[in-house]
């Protein structure tokens, strides 16, 4: 075997062992429950009113 089909043997079993570690992962973390956040954890953003009429007097 000469040197780059060995470089091609290693470079395809690399693709491959990256290509399952990456389904792993993506059933892993879409195996996980994902639930909303609570209402209660939620903060309102901040409001600032002006008045656009003015100060009379």
């Amino acid at each position: 075997m000469n040197r780059s089909k060995i470089v091609a043997v290693i470079t395809g079993a690399i693709s491959i062992l990256l290509a399952v570690a990456y389904l792993i992962v993506v059933q892993i973390l879409d195996y996980r429950d994902m639930k909303p956040a609570p209402i209660s954890e939620l903060h309102p953003p901040a409001v600032i009113a002006e008045s656009i009429a003015g100060e009379r007097g």
